[in-house]
């Protein structure tokens, strides 16, 4: 399967309907609608009955995520950005230069006052989140909100409740969920490639302090407001959430039942208060376990999204896929084989190149076919091809139909608290086991 580009004077146009149409070549089927059943309420069908009426769209906060944003729903034919939202003066300076017929708001209130408006993009300081989204739930708007959910436990039931409790239409942007790699994925682990998952491993590895240049002390947090507990929650959130959440859907909207872990500032200390470095392991009732490390002072290891089966593995972030048993031989093995005895002397068989490939004798099989857009996990605000694009045009069509995406709400919930109650244990020291408090009804444990 492939994105379908178009070119359009000089400017790159997502081919929305073009990319639903053949993902629901493969997605059609209850199979792999179980798998992501979310997509059913952007289907083809639903996007050609909106024709061309375009959902009415205002961004609250236009840093660099909402500005990424702003470049892809330029992009996207549904979308019409009517209004903008920051207390930061060049923020807004620059996102208006982008859009300048959008009407620019310094209080999110007053946008939300705005009847001209379907739905609101939230791309504020994590401990805004939950604020503004219960406002704008309130006040009749379509919201789609940055992740996580939340900041605090209290605050990701609070939203919960008013989504369940009101008929507007409310996304995260958990991307992965509309990334056709991980899609695939998913569809291939239900069907029993990969056997039984016996475990999860995930990391996330940078080498950037996350600091950003401030014009005065006085903006220090809200310009870096990722540093400090009292707008971030660091690590969990700002990484951990979107791989927490595919571990969620790898296991069967299955949660762990308790977690443990150690949390240190090990590199980066220059005053901020969030680790730079976490541990953390999640333990199911059944026994199986997430591995979950980050750490941005090193970036050897990349990003990795691995599902781990008895017959095979998943590496989700790379699009590909690994058996246990495998027949395949690789395009190495199958040069060694043909090589004669006075040519070996001049390949480096022991070298480290060849040495994983042959030792372990594991093929690398891709999760779909064509183009695997891959993410290395270094950009700070977000890639080409990972999902963002289709979610958000998902949420544009749902404006305009007023469809919600199922589960995805429930999806966010569950990573988001997974990713408080580390944050608990790797500062108490403690094994913390999942309060009844905040358990769904979405849940199983």
């Amino acid at each position: 399967m492939v994105f379908i580009v178009q070119i359009v004077m000089g400017k790159k146009e997502i081919g929305r309907r073009d990319f639903l149409r053949e993902l629901g070549i493969f997605a059609g089927g209850a199979a792999a609608l179980a798998s992501a059943p979310w997509l059913a309420s952007c289907s083809p069908d639903k996007a050609d009955s909106a024709g061309k009426e375009k959902a009415r769209i205002a961004l609250i906060g236009t840093g660099s995520r909402g500005q990424y944003h702003i470049h892809n729903l330029l992009q996207i034919a549904n979308a019409e950005i009517v209004a903008l939202c920051d207390i930061y003066p060049p923020h807004l300076e620059e996102a208006s230069s982008l859009c300048p017929s959008a009407r620019r708001y310094a209080d999110y209130r007053r946008l939300l006052d705005d009847k001209e408006i379907d739905g609101v993009i939230i791309a504020t300081p994590l401990g805004t989140h939950a604020k503004i989204t219960l406002d704008a739930l309130q006040s009749g708007k379509h919201v789609f909100c940055e992740k996580a959910m939340a900041l605090t436990l209290e605050e990701c039931k609070a939203v919960y409740d008013a989504y369940t409790r009101c008929d507007n239409v409310l996304y995260y942007c958990m991307q992965r969920m509309y990334d056709e790699k991980y899609i695939k994925g998913m569809q291939l682990i239900r069907d029993g490639l990969i056997g039984d998952v016996v475990g999860m491993r995930c990391c996330w590895f940078r080498n950037a302090d996350w600091r950003r240049p401030v014009p005065s002390p006085e903006y220090e947090r809200l310009i870096n407001w990722r540093l400090y507990r009292e707008s971030s929650g660091g690590l969990m959130t700002e990484l951990a959430s979107h791989q927490l959440e595919v571990c969620n859907w790898a296991a069967g909207r299955m949660m762990p039942s308790s977690v443990t872990g150690m949390g240190d500032i090990v590199y980066w200390k220059d005053g901020r208060e969030v680790y730079d470095s976490v541990n953390v392991i999640y333990r199911y009732s059944d026994g199986r376990k997430i591995s979950y490390e980050s750490l941005i002072s090193n970036k050897y290891n990349g990003m990795e999204d691995q599902i781990l089966g008895h017959l095979g593995t998943m590496e989700l972030a790379k699009g590909i896929y690994y058996l246990e048993n495998d027949n395949s031989h690789s395009g190495i093995e199958q040069l060694l084989a043909q090589m004669k005895d006075k040519v070996f002397a001049s390949v480096p068989v022991a070298g480290p190149s060849w040495r994983p490939e042959i030792q372990g004798r594991y093929v690398p099989h891709p999760i779909i076919d064509g183009p695997i857009h891959v993410n290395g996990g270094q950009n700070t605000v977000g890639v080409d091809k990972d999902g963002s694009d289709v979610i958000l045009s998902a949420f544009c069509l749902s404006c305009i139909t007023g469809e919600r995406a199922e589960n995805v709400v429930e999806e966010a919930y569950c990573a988001t608290v997974l990713c408080l109650l580390a944050n608990e244990a790797m500062d108490t020291g403690k094994i913390v086991t999942f309060p009844d408090r905040y358990k769904i009804p979405y849940m199983r444990f």
